[in-house]
């Protein structure tokens, strides 16, 4: 690879690791529902200019239903659910939760597109699992008794967060295939926010706004979910995919970096648990290239439009 797509590779891996923070820094002052219509309203906005300027084109009206369901799934559904999850569980931690897309991504095309599990599949998910586990339980292990269940209630919803994730790359991958990436980036979002923007409208709205959690929200938004896109399809457009796969390995690095940087407590084992997780995630991609074309050889922390 050239200097810049190693340097926009550490830059993408960079914004994805530091959405998890940004999103616990919005939660602090706006209701979940509502961190997700922000980051998917100026997420879209952002796009929205780019496709208008750059003359791209949107899917056709005949795949509506299927964009529906991906902008769900991989939107509307991740966006709130990471959100709930971050009131009670470190952004470091999401972000190593969240490296078990790919590992989702895997299972389902293993159990409904009819895909084999080659030799180093099983020890890979093994591993994968094994090291979130250990950085799970890593800082819920010295937790008082009472958080440890709105511990784990966020945990759950950060894991469903990330299956959803994978959901929406298999059914992209099957019935989106082919479209303009940002036009369908664009129209993911737009109808993430439109889904959201009743509920969030009629639910809980925000009070004592923080001028920080304001500035969070407009910075995932823009930057999380809008330029990482942009860069996204940059890198997909110059390299292979099995390249691009190298965000998946760092997601969990930059999230225990931003995590220390925003002076969360991470234990030494969490650590190890990281270690573990990227071997697991590489021994998973580390298959023939021509059985490479399954949805974990793309990276998933937002999207896998293709």
């Amino acid at each position: 690879m050239k200097l810049r797509d190693i340097l926009e590779l550490l830059l993408l891996s960079a914004i994805w690791g530091a959405s998890f923070l940004l999103i616990s820094l919005t939660v602090h002052s706006f209701p979940p529902i509502w961190v997700a219509l922000i980051r998917t309203g100026f997420g879209s906005a952002f796009l929205w200019t780019v496709l208008l300027t750059r003359r791209r084109t949107l899917p056709p009206r005949r795949l509506l239903g299927w964009l529906l369901l991906v902008a769900l799934f991989n939107n509307a559904i991740p966006f709130v659910f990471f959100a709930i999850g971050e009131r009670t569980v470190p952004s470091s931690i999401a972000a190593v939760l969240n490296a078990t897309t790919p590992i989702w991504a895997l299972l389902l095309s293993l159990s409904f597109m009819k895909q084999k599990a080659e030799g180093r599949t099983i020890p890979g998910v093994l591993l994968g699992f094994f090291g979130v586990i250990l950085v799970v339980y890593s800082h819920g292990a010295d937790a008082p008794v009472g958080s440890v269940h709105s511990y784990a209630i966020g945990i759950l919803f950060i894991a469903l967060a990330s299956a959803g994730y994978a959901i929406a790359t298999t059914i992209a991958k099957a019935k989106l295939a082919g479209l303009d990436p940002i036009g369908l980036a664009t129209t993911q979002l737009s109808l993430a926010g439109l889904m959201i923007l009743p509920i969030a409208l009629l639910g809980q709205h925000p009070s004592n706004i923080q001028r920080s959690s304001i500035l969070a929200g407009v910075v995932l938004g823009i930057v999380g979910s809008g330029v990482a896109y942009l860069l996204y399809y940059s890198l997909l457009d110059r390299i292979s995919s099995t390249r691009v796969v190298a965000v998946t390995y760092l997601l969990p690095i930059w999230g225990l970096f931003w995590g220390a940087i925003a002076h969360e407590v991470i234990i030494p084992i969490a650590y190890v648990g990281v270690a573990i997780v990227i071997f697991g995630l590489v021994l998973l991609n580390r298959r023939s290239a021509a059985k490479s074309a399954l949805p974990q050889t793309q990276p998933c922390p937002e999207s896998c439009p293709e």
